[in-house]
């Protein structure tokens, strides 16, 4: 067991002195960076700091063993991470002050960024879902037989996380070339490690994976540098992922405020005299591979390369706020090209059908695609829409999953960042609850952040009207809709299901798309059966009239057709929305100003629901043509019942229908 006592014992073997003294600068350069920021933390010209002294030796020997072109994603400590990877200084420093040289323009602070010209993917704040994503990249690289590894940060106190279980678990099944490096400094902030889990050692956990797994003493540079290399030269050659502990510990707060009061004074004292950057140069100085002079040299250079960069950065302009730019950076540009049929040729198709079909022809027209999900291999998936696929396509493009949300969303995005498409199909949209920091923090947030986006389609079987139950029958699209950064997608029609579908796949930001379950084998339609898209963000107008504005999208479409053809001295004009994220307002207010009167109607519960939004828009800028209240209707505020009669009275068909008539008679 490898502790504070336990002796830094460094072993030369083959390495150089040149290497020997490349790994001192790079162990040095940022515990030098990393004081200075200290002092600018304390000067208030700096307004976080998460500091990493203690831990320097993991940081650079990891990116030391690494080849310079295979992605790292490290945390909030490992700024040797950077430093090694040759980030220029006053980039970095930009980054930590919010100014427009560094890596996300003023928009996130200190590590947390991507670049993808360094390789490196940073963390968000969950830190747990980066290791999913490392899953994603890695999988990348096998799939193109480009034998690159990939390594992933995360502490001890994100062991306990979910997305640490599922995305081991996920590259253990898959035979991922990840190194999943576990920093283990004794506490996650104030928790030490008795309170946080039972094993003796975190390595010990890889043996329910059935993985590899091996704990080193993190503070000695060239054990780390040495075992890192030993299993990327092995898991480049023979894919599989290894858990790595590494024993360390943080001589500083978990951030700067947070001070170290609640750990032992001894412990200091114990693991100062194991400092990583201090004992090997001693070591370097003992074995004569550097001298007193050569020592001071080398920092009298880091000191003025620091404030050299420094004055780089402090020199630069902050821009001016730009509200149109911000809103802009939200999504990649799409310059949506309208694919239109290329022959007459219709063929009359089920809902269901229609979506194989979209499914198929993105798989023709993309070979980069990857499709992920529970069951939709041999299986075909829990409604069959993937049936075949495995045989055409193949097991590497069309992959079971083990039953982890997170960690498969998270693998998307990595697969994204690795310059491939990914779809992940949640068996129900109920589930994708466990998936939701993956979705609304990483994909729908990293172009935003720092301009990588995230090319994964999310499908969403959704929908009441099967007798299902609570978790089996949500509609949840007002979850993601105050996401900014997705886009959704609820068609209604065979035709609009397969067009969007194509055009959300050909879009390179996250689309979540949405089917109703109980339109999957009820509704047929005449449809092309070649390649075609829909623009996203086109309402159409399925029914015009001249009384009263139907606004709504998926079941809710077909509800409001019934009622206008069973009663046409109503004169209903209905907008079948398609998508949800970007919404047609324009079509909704051309609508209401022609009649006077809108009714909003949607499946999902009332209260929150994307009517309420809706109405909200009409209130705003179509006051003075309307000659009525908005009105809207949404499902019952309870949870959905199984039983049929009272699952018909949650639903609001029958009151959509009472309720029209007011409004008619208003």
């Amino acid at each position: 067991m490898i502790t504070a006592s336990t002796p830094i014992k460094y072993d030369r073997k083959k390495f150089s002195d040149e290497q020997l003294i490349d790994l001192y600068k790079k162990i040095l350069k940022p515990r030098m960076v990393e004081e200075k920021m200290l002092i600018l933390l304390r000067q208030g010209k700096l307004a976080k700091w998460f500091s990493g002294i203690g831990q320097e030796a993991i940081a650079v020997g990891v990116a030391s063993a690494l080849h310079p072109d295979e992605y790292i994603l490290p945390m909030h400590r490992n700024l040797g991470v950077f430093t090694t990877r040759g980030i220029p200084l006053h980039r970095l420093f930009s980054q930590f002050t919010g100014r427009p040289g560094g890596f996300t323009q003023g928009r996130d602070r200190s590590f947390h960024f991507g670049t993808q010209e360094y390789k490196i993917v940073g963390m968000i704040s969950h830190l747990g879902p980066q290791m999913g994503v490392a899953d994603g990249i890695a999988l990348a690289h096998k799939l193109r037989q480009e034998n690159k590894c990939t390594a992933v940060f995360t502490g001890e106190g994100a062991t306990s996380e979910g997305d640490f279980h599922e995305s081991i678990n996920v590259a253990a099944v898959w035979d991922l070339p990840v190194l999943f490096i576990i920093e283990n400094n004794g506490y996650g902030l104030s928790t030490p490690i008795t309170e946080q889990f039972k094993c003796k050692q975190l390595s010990d956990r890889a043996i329910g994976y059935g993985i590899e797994g091996i704990t080193i003493d993190g503070n000695n540079i060239l054990k780390v540098y040495e075992t890192i290399h030993h299993y990327a030269e092995e898991i480049r050659k023979n894919p599989r992922p290894v858990l790595i502990e590494c024993i360390t510990f943080r001589m500083r707060g978990h951030e700067e405020a947070s001070g170290t009061k609640y750990v032992p004074q001894e412990l200091f004292e114990q693991w100062g005299k194991k400092d990583p950057v201090i004992n090997f140069e001693k070591f370097l100085l003992e074995e004569a591979v550097l001298t007193e002079e050569e020592v001071q040299n080398i920092r009298a250079a880091f000191k003025q390369e620091i404030e050299e960069h420094l004055a780089i950065t402090f020199n630069e302009i902050f821009p001016e706020v730009n509200t149109e730019k911000e809103l802009r950076d939200v999504y990649k540009p799409f310059h949506f090209v309208e694919t239109k049929p290329s022959s007459n040729t219709l063929v009359k198709k089920r809902y269901i059908d229609a979506i194989s079909d979209g499914l198929r022809m993105a798989m023709d027209k993309h070979p980069n695609l990857i499709l992920m999900g529970q069951d939709i291999a041999e299986y075909g998936g829990a409604f069959k829409i993937t049936e075949g696929f495995v045989q055409k396509y193949g097991k590497q493009r069309v992959r079971n999953t083990p039953l982890c949300e997170s960690a498969i969303v998270g693998t998307g995005f990595g697969l994204s960042i690795n310059g491939m498409k990914a779809m992940v199909e949640m068996q129900f949209a109920d589930f994708v609850s466990e998936a939701m920091t993956q979705i609304v923090n990483n994909l729908a947030k990293s172009h935003y952040r720092w301009g990588q986006n995230a090319d994964v389609v999310v499908r969403m079987p959704t929908g009441a009207g099967t007798g299902a139950g609570p978790f089996h029958s949500q509609s949840n699209e007002a979850w993601f809709f105050h996401t900014p950064g997705l886009k959704i997608a609820y068609p209604a029609f065979p035709y609009d299901a397969k067009g969007l579908l194509l055009t959300a796949f050909e879009d390179p930001n996250p689309v979540m798309f949405f089917e109703h379950k109980y339109l999957y084998r009820t509704i047929e339609q005449e449809i092309p059966e070649d390649y075609y898209t829909i623009p996203f963000g086109k309402a159409n107008i399925v029914r015009e009239g001249k009384s009263i504005s139907v606004i709504t999208y998926g079941l809710g479409v077909h509800w409001a057709l019934e009622v206008a053809n069973e009663h046409p001295e109503l004169d209903l004009e209905i907008i079948d929305l398609r998508t949800l994220l970007p919404l047609d307002k324009e079509t909704i207010f051309e609508s209401v100003k022609k009649t006077g009167k809108a009714f909003v109607l949607n499946e999902d519960t009332l209260t929150g629901s994307i009517s309420a939004e809706i109405a909200a828009l009409i209130s705003e800028y179509c006051f003075e043509y309307l000659d009525a209240p908005v009105f809207r209707e949404g499902s019952l505020d309870t949870p959905v019942p199984m039983n049929k009669e009272l699952e018909d009275n949650f639903l609001p068909k029958n009151r959509f229908k009472e309720k029209i008539f007011l409004l008619h008679r208003y």
